[in-house]
């Protein structure tokens, strides 16, 4: 008699920022590899729809939260807490762009833009990493970008710093928790069809080479399947490879003003 399968691993993927693009990915690739699933977001009725669908596959919890809030992480993971629900894998998805030059936006905006995309990714990382590592089999995937391996563009300008600063908490993270089997990786898709351009209404803007764009469901696998094998930095598209592998080899400086030329063509300005 065959011996029996070993069951998978005990415990959530936590996925903020779940409602839409390639959050929403993420969470149907995990659906479908049988892990039971929480789903973050602002918009619940997105949520909710998505979680009646994936709830044919796996269990599924619904928490609305919005991250621009300071206190919705501590509020996030003590209603997790409440449930009972033990997270073994953490996305941290949530995220948006700020199209402008740096003064064109008010502080207020651009410190609720660092409350989402940084201070949140911090603090939900360092409250459910306790979990994550009691699990064994522990996994953390930040969704950052290309834009954090390129010199920084004019325009939407602390997108690719916060992007910068995820490729290196990554990495980070990774040496000291690799002992207590614990895979961290940063996933750094170049142009992904999603809502992110139609949010900050570029899209109409971007002068972009079809073959460079990526579909959110080949990201989202992208990601997991890296960050499975144990890969810190996954970059999707072999394109992209190329263009990262080619820019690790400029000049600075060329490297620099070949973005200030192109700028234009991708980042609304003032």
């Amino acid at each position: 008699m065959p011996a029996a399968s070993p069951a998978p691993p005990s415990g959530y993927a936590l996925v903020t920022g779940a409602s839409s693009g390639i959050g929403e990915q993420i969470a149907r690739e995990y659906a479908r590899r049988g892990v039971p699933l929480v789903l973050t977001a602002r918009r619940v009725d997105r949520l909710q729809a998505l979680a009646t669908e994936l709830q044919a596959q796996v269990p599924v919890e619904v928490v609305a939260a919005d991250l621009a809030d300071p206190t919705a992480p501590a509020a996030l993971v003590a209603e997790l807490e409440r449930r009972g629900v033990k997270i073994r894998i953490l996305v941290n998805n949530a995220g948006y762009g700020m199209p402008g030059r740096y003064r064109s936006s008010e502080w207020a905006d651009h410190a609720a833009f660092l409350q989402v995309m940084v201070t949140a990714v911090c603090e939900l990382t360092w409250r459910l990493l306790p979990s994550i590592r009691a699990s064994g089999e522990g996994r953390i995937l930040n969704i950052a970008s290309f834009a954090a391996l390129m010199p920084a563009a004019d325009g939407q300008t602390l997108y690719a710093p916060v992007k910068g600063f995820l490729v290196k908490f990554s990495e980070a993270l990774a040496l000291e928790n690799t002992d207590r089997g614990v895979q961290v990786s940063a996933l750094c898709p170049g142009f992904t069809y999603s809502e992110f351009h139609d949010v900050t209404g570029t899209r109409a803007r971007m002068r972009v080479s079809p073959t460079m764009w990526l579909q959110a469901a080949d990201v989202a696998r992208a990601g997991i399947e890296g960050n499975e094998r144990g890969d810190v930095l996954v970059v999707p598209g072999w394109r992209y490879r190329l263009l990262h592998a080619i820019v690790k080899l400029l000049p600075h400086r060329l490297a620099m003003g070949m973005m200030a030329k192109n700028s234009r063509k991708v980042r609304p300005l003032d």
